[in-house]
């Protein structure tokens, strides 16, 4: 391995956040209900189903986006998804029906709804039971997508539904959901972005999307598939580590047109797949670039692209520039 990449160890690094996701998966689900997919059924609501108080209401298409089949995916603008609507699969869409649960033995007419946590438990117990089946194979447990659900409106909990969406959805790692292409069943599920991706710094580690104009931590810069060269069976995280050692250099070249890394006082890193992901069909990897902290006490700040032809990338602060002895 490279002395830079063997001096690269990122305490947050997505593999450990990942697995992370996966122990607390109640507490992601509850969180992304609450901010991302539920937003549109937090305000009060009139007795004939609008909202109330100069609420937002939904729109019809919202609400036939939030009664669809398995199957439908649909996909929104507006923050609080009122402008929710049904898209062929293969457009880009922010979530994907697999199944429909009814709750109504748990919750008789009348029951109250349930909280946060309760909608955590049901998420969790609920939604994982046929997503295998649906997909023809597992789901990746340190992959993009992780499962979600729809619940009722207040009106609609009030006159007795107890109907739930269950579905599939990319959360990125700062809590936005990512737009992606085609039935979640033909879909590769490496967490991977596109090469030229900017990654935000978020808590010394990092996030959604953002401008490689701002600052952000990690420049994706190449995407590489283990099974050109592991044919055999899932390669142990030393073999992919000595392989990608090499290949991911090889693509920083060709990215960054020779720039040296050191000088700019970059790193360059990889991911490594686990076995549920290789088992799972996901054997893409993303080569990066970034900048860490003295000490190795996680990422440091970048500004602009490393890929030839964008013009000089700025150092890290000599305050938050990386140690360049080994």
């Amino acid at each position: 391995m490279s002395q830079q990449a063997e001096r690269f160890r990122d305490p947050r690094n997505a593999l450990s956040t990942l697995r992370t996701r996966l122990v607390m998966a109640g507490v992601f689900a509850g969180a992304i209900i609450a901010l991302s997919l539920s937003v549109a059924f937090s305000w009060n609501v009139g007795p004939e189903g609008g909202a109330g108080g100069g609420a937002p209401k939904l729109s019809p298409a919202a609400a036939e986006a939030f009664q669809s089949p398995p199957g439908t995916c649909l996909t929104w603008n507006n923050p609080d998804a009122t402008d929710a609507r049904r898209v062929p699969c293969a457009e880009a869409h922010l979530f994907e029906v697999t199944s429909i649960v009814d709750i109504g033995a748990q919750y008789p007419p009348g029951a109250p709804s349930p909280n946060l946590e309760q909608w955590q438990e049901i998420s969790r117990s609920q939604c994982t039971i046929d997503v295998k089946p649906y997909l023809g194979r597992t789901l990746d447990p340190y992959g993009k997508l992780s499962m979600n659900l729809l619940r009722p409106t207040p009106a609609q909990w009030a006159d007795g539904d107890r109907q739930l969406r269950c579905g599939l959805q990319w959360a990125g790692q700062g809590g936005k959901l990512q737009p992606t292409k085609g039935p979640a069943k033909e879909q590769d599920q490496s967490a991977v972005w596109e090469p030229g991706t900017c990654l935000a710094l978020l808590n010394n580690s990092f996030g959604d999307p953002i401008d490689c104009a701002q600052t952000h931590s990690y420049e994706i810069i190449a995407t590489l598939d283990l099974k050109t060269k592991f044919k055999n069976g899932y390669p142990s995280q030393e073999q992919q580590n000595t392989w990608l050692d090499t290949e991911c250099s090889t693509a920083a070249q060709e990215y960054t047109g020779n720039a040296d890394l050191a000088a700019k006082k970059l790193i360059l890193s990889w991911d490594v797949r686990e076995q549920e992901s290789w088992d799972a069909g996901s054997t893409l990897v993303n080569c990066k670039v970034a900048a860490v902290l003295p000490e190795n006490k996680g990422l440091a700040p970048v500004t602009g692209s490393v890929k030839v032809g964008t013009g000089e990338t700025p150092p890290p602060s000599s305050s938050s520039a990386p140690k360049t002895g080994g």
